[in-house]
């Protein structure tokens, strides 16, 4: 292998049903970021049947080029067909780096990718940095439990890859932005795929994605019990949230786990995040240190969430929690 050879950075743009999952747009504007740092192309591959009208937004969002992959057995997703068109891609045009979102596709797909096509894979990123110089990619991910954050590069192979939790990173939009959009061939037959997808059911739940939210209120192992995420729930819908969760609430099976918040569960950046009776382990404060405004309400004034909170409220969080919901309905009221 000829590292000299391999150049650009890949985002793999998924795609559910003709819409664009938010962390492909997401890791398109870190992925921005670290081509201009190099100075190289950024490529989206979009793949599906009848998604080449999906390229305008990947170039708004900070693709120079889009290639795009369109075939009636790539219309629904495999594990197969996808790696098959992508790997083809990387052989025959060799990036230097390939990001994908650690969704339940992208957990399946890079790494077959990297085992197809012998390279490293760094998952479940919540960093990402490049190396002017040497342009390593330098990947930071939870190790060892979340209690170190350990930074990966991959030195003696390319593609160097990584997979990216989604809500690490902000999307960035560009509507003047213009860019290359080209289909390219794609080789697969029904051999190729030895998995059918015979029907798709999908679940009716009422569960609102956190990681969308502009003000969530979380409770911890504090909150006592289940009952006691009702109160929390009263100040969301007064404050017009939703409710999150701590790794130790969702353990405890007080909340369910598309709720939690921290490293091992999603990455927020609400405009106000209230954590009530969360301790705040690296853990936890993983997962929303970027929130624009940080209340929290705990009996431990010296717990670590408190040091990174812009209010810090001391006391019983069932006297203070009613006292803000009734401040807060008065507000509305007044205005």
């Amino acid at each position: 292998m000829n590292i000299a050879d391999y150049k650009g950075v890949w985002v793999f743009a998924e795609q559910r049903e003709g819409e664009l999952q938010k962390v492909s747009l997401e890791l398109l504007g870190e992925g921005r970021k670290i081509a201009d740092k190099i100075g190289v192309k950024l490529t989206a591959i979009l793949i599906g049947e009848k998604v080449e009208g999906l390229s305008k937004d990947l170039i708004q969002y900070g693709a120079d080029e889009v290639l795009v992959a369109e075939h009636p057995l790539l219309a629904r997703y495999t594990t197969d067909g996808y790696t098959r068109v992508i790997c083809d891609l990387v052989n025959e045009r060799k990036p230097e780096i390939i990001f994908i979102g650690a969704s339940f596709i992208g957990r399946d797909l890079g790494p077959r990718v990297a085992g197809r096509i012998g390279t490293g894979l760094t998952a479940d990123c919540t960093a990402l940095d490049v190396d002017s110089e040497s342009k390593f990619l330098l990947a930071t991910r939870p190790a060892f439990g979340g209690n170190i954050m350990a930074t990966i590069a991959c030195e003696a192979h390319r593609p160097q890859m990584a997979t990216v939790r989604p809500g690490v990173f902000e999307k960035v939009k560009d509507e003047s932005k213009h860019g290359n959009v080209e289909k390219v061939k794609v080789n697969l037959a029904a051999a190729d795929i030895r998995t059918q997808v015979i029907d798709v059911h999908k679940e009716l739940k009422e569960i609102a994605d956190i990681a969308e939210a502009n003000i969530i209120v979380s409770g911890g192992r504090g909150i006592g019990n289940k009952e006691g995420f009702k109160l929390l729930e009263d100040l969301a819908e007064v404050m017009g949230g939703t409710v999150g969760a701590s790794r130790a609430a969702v353990e405890n099976g007080w909340r369910e786990r598309d709720y939690q918040v921290g490293q091992t569960g999603k990455t927020v950046r609400p405009t106000v995040y209230i954590a009530c009776g969360i301790s705040g382990q690296i853990q936890h404060l993983a997962g929303m240190q970027d929130s624009d405004y940080i209340i929290a309400i705990n009996k431990d004034e010296s717990a670590p969430i408190m040091k990174v909170a812009d209010v810090a409220i001391v006391g019983d969080l069932n006297k203070i929690i009613p006292e803000i919901i009734v401040q807060v309905k008065a507000m509305k009221e007044d205005n």
